[in-house]
């Protein structure tokens, strides 16, 4: 067995196999002697056709099945006399079968890159910290109260706090704009909850009443089509709600599964804790790992950057069927998600890469921590969680990796120029 390699585009290489003639003409024999039992040919008995007239009606098929079992039979073989791993089955692209002394046969395929991991020293990264404050506490409170406020429909003019139900319709120059009409639209005034001067216009107006809005959306108004632009908004006034805000008493806590006040302000600390934490935790370990994507620049091979963009299509499909949403994106071309699936890819040969280099290994304590910490925002199904992992010893894979990961992390931050910045627990919380 001869091989010839060629180096193509990027990643890509083309691999060469050269064998003696003899050992394609003797496979393909084979093959027609195993169909000959089967096939049928007029003038022969079943099983009595001779390898002669098998070659000149059923060559063409004998020859593809034996060209098969030569490249099953030797790539291996030829991959390692080479020294390369494909990323992906490779692709025959080329067979020779007609020469007098050799049978070739060419493949295609993507390598995965060298990955030389810069120095963590020379790496700038952020970590964002936050504290909670009393004020903090108070907010979260006031959300819980603002959650089992009750409104009742009264007679009077509306004033601030009060619930509206609205019908509307928004105009701009004439015609009404995508996403500007809406019926029983329910809007607390006082809120902010739409552009300047809507909340406004509607104090003071009693049920059943018709008020017309000249406003303007703002120049920084996340819409780009409407940012900037005079409107005119016709609003029909249907239900004017006064609110009952409760008391901050036994009842109240009941209402959110704890027994007194006491218990549910616990709660509630302990939850703002663990979300911040996670919120913290996802956003420095993005800044880590941005910083070293940016610091590492190789090829990514196409295949596995296909591969991930139909993952990400797959999980964003799966989100919306979970939601009860009706799916857009059947006819969106994973491509769409190639510059997120490169990102993915090139940070997993990264994080790997790194992890190999200093033989970091999740060790039991280290996957029995992590459980724990995923488990805290399972509250009171938070075993279950454990014991669903701990059951089936695959499913402890994506822990593993994530064990891992923060590993690689903690050790990029030892040796990379950290910045601490302290931001606000509403400034974080309130992030996308």
């Amino acid at each position: 067995m001869k091989t010839s390699l060629e180096t193509l585009d990027g990643l890509k290489r083309s691999l060469t196999v050269e064998l003696p003639i003899d050992t394609f003409k003797q496979k393909t024999d084979k093959v027609l002697k195993k169909m000959a039992p089967q096939v049928t040919v007029d003038g022969f008995r079943k099983g009595k056709v001779p390898l002669s007239i098998l070659r000149k009606q059923f060559g063409a098929n004998a020859s593809s099945d034996a060209v098969n079992e030569i490249v099953g039979e030797t790539l291996m073989d030829a991959l390692a006399e080479v020294k390369l791993t494909p990323v992906a089955q490779p692709i025959i692209t080329k067979i020779d079968s007609n020469d007098d002394s050799d049978f070739s046969y060419t493949v295609e395929f993507e390598i995965f890159p060298e990955v030389k991991v810069g120095d963590f020293s020379k790496l700038k990264i952020d970590q964002t910290a936050v504290k909670i404050t009393k004020a903090d506490e108070d907010k979260t409170l006031d959300g819980l109260k603002e959650q089992s406020t009750e409104y009742k429909a009264v007679k009077r003019n509306s004033k601030e706090g009060d619930r509206l139900s609205i019908d509307f319709k928004g105009l701009i120059d004439g015609k009404i704009f995508e996403g500007g009409e809406a019926k029983d639209f329910s809007i607390v005034i006082g809120k902010g909850s739409m552009i300047k001067g809507f909340e406004e216009g509607l104090t003071d107006v009693a049920t059943d009443k018709t008020v017309t809005l000249d406003l303007v959306f703002p120049k920084e108004y996340q819409a780009p089509q409407l940012a900037g632009k005079a409107v005119t908004f016709e609003v029909t006034i249907n239900e004017v709600a006064s609110p009952k805000v409760p008391k901050l008493d036994e009842k109240f806590a009941k209402k959110f599964g704890e027994k007194d006040m006491d218990a549910l302000q616990k709660s509630m600390k302990e939850q703002m804790r663990v979300e911040i934490d996670n919120r913290l935790a996802n956003q420095n370990k993005d800044a880590i790992f941005n910083a070293l994507l940016v610091a590492n620049e190789f090829d990514v091979p196409q295949g596995s950057i296909d591969s991930e963009a139909q993952n990400l299509l797959n999980e964003m499909q799966a989100r919306m069927q979970q939601q009860g949403m009706d799916s857009q994106t059947a006819s969106l071309p994973a491509s769409t998600f190639n510059g997120e699936a490169e990102k993915r890819v090139k940070l997993g040969l990264l994080v790997n890469q790194i992890a190999s280099d200093n033989k970091f290994v999740a060790s039991k304590e280290q996957l029995d921590a992590k459980l724990k910490e995923m488990s805290q925002s399972y509250g009171e199904n938070a075993q279950q969680m454990v014991d669903y992992y701990n059951e089936d010893p695959t499913r402890l894979t994506s822990i593993e990796l994530l064990v891992v990961e923060k590993m690689v992390a903690d050790l990029i931050l030892e040796k990379a120029k950290v910045t601490s910045k302290n931001k606000k627990f509403q400034e974080v919380t309130q992030q996308g």
